[in-house]
C-alpha cells in the first residue's frame, strides 16, 4: 500500500512506551504531511487499529511485553492490501529484524535517528521504496544466525528457477544494492524496463519489496 498522490501520510504508530509515542507523535506530526492517526501500546491492537484508520504506515516496536512486533508485523502482511510496517529497535544486528525483514517489513529504523531522518525515511516508505539497503541487510545476515539455513537455501534456488535469465540478473542485481539507474546501464535497459522486471519478480515470487528479493539473492548463494 502507498499513500494517495497529493494525500497525507496516515502513520500508525506502536509502542510499548507511552513517552517514545509521545515524541515520535511530535515530530511526525509536525511534519505537515505526515497524519498520525492512531497510536498502540501492544502489537495485539494493531489488527483493530489498521482496519478501523487504514494508515499508509505502521511504525512498530519490535520489543514489546505482549504481542511483540514481529508477531505483529507477520500477520499484518498476511491480510489483503496490508500497509507498509517500519520496525523500530535498538539493535543494528538482531534476530527479531531479519525475521521482520523476511516477513516483508519495508526496512527498520534504530531509536536513536535523528529526527529529520526519521520523516524523511517515512516519506520513503509511502512512497513505496524500502528504507533499508540491500547491502545492510547482507551486514545484517551476517550477523545474525536464525537457522534453517539449508532450507532456505534450497527454497530460494527453486524459486530464482521461476525467473527469466533476465529477470534473475535483475534479481542479482538488486540484491547487490544496486538502484535501478545502475541496473540500467549495466543491463543496457531503461529504467522503466528495470522497473517492470522488478515488478514482474514481485509478483512471480510473490515478494513485498526489494529487500525481500536481496534476502532471496542472498539465501541462494547468487
Amino acid at each position: 500500500m502507498t499513500t494517495p498522490a497529493g494525500g497525507p501520510i496516515r502513520l500508525l504508530i506502536v509502542d510499548d512506551d507511552a513517552m517514545v509515542r509521545a515524541g515520535l507523535s511530535m515530530i511526525l506530526g509536525g511534519a505537515g504531511d505526515i497524519e498520525i492517526v492512531g497510536e498502540a501500546g501492544d502489537g495485539s491492537e494493531v489488527p483493530a487499529m489498521v482496519a478501523e484508520h487504514r494508515p499508509d504506515v505502521v511504525l512498530m516496536d519490535i520489543r514489546m511485553p505482549g504481542v511483540d512486533g514481529l508477531t505483529a508485523t507477520e500477520a499484518l502482511r498476511r491480510t489483503s492490501s496490508p500497509p507498509e510496517v517500519v520496525v523500530l529497535t535498538t539493535f543494528h544486528a538482531d534476530a527479531q529484524v531479519l525475521r521482520a525483514l523476511r516477513a516483508g517489513a519495508a526496512g527498520f529504523l534504530l531509536k536513536d535517528i535523528a529526527p529529520g531522518d526519521l520523516v524523511r525515511a517515512i516519506r520513503k516508505v509511502a512512497e513505496g521504496e524500502p528504507i533499508l539497503s540491500p547491502a545492510v541487510t547482507r551486514q545484517l545476515i551476517t550477523h545474525v544466525s536464525d537457522g534453517g539455513a539449508d532450507e532456505r537455501t534450497e527454497r530460494a534456488r527453486k524459486l530464482l528457477g521461476r525467473l527469466s535469465e533476465r529477470e534473475r540478473e535483475v534479481a542479482t542485481a538488486v540484491g547487490q544494492g544496486k538502484p535501478n539507474a545502475d541496473i540500467g546501464r549495466e543491463l543496457f535497459m531503461s529504467v522503466p524496463t528495470v522497473k517492470a522486471h522488478v515488478s514482474r519478480i514481485l509478483t512471480k515470487l510473490d515478494l513485498n519489496n526489494r529487500v525481500q528479493v536481496a534476502l532471496l539473492v542472498y539465501d541462494a548463494g547468487s
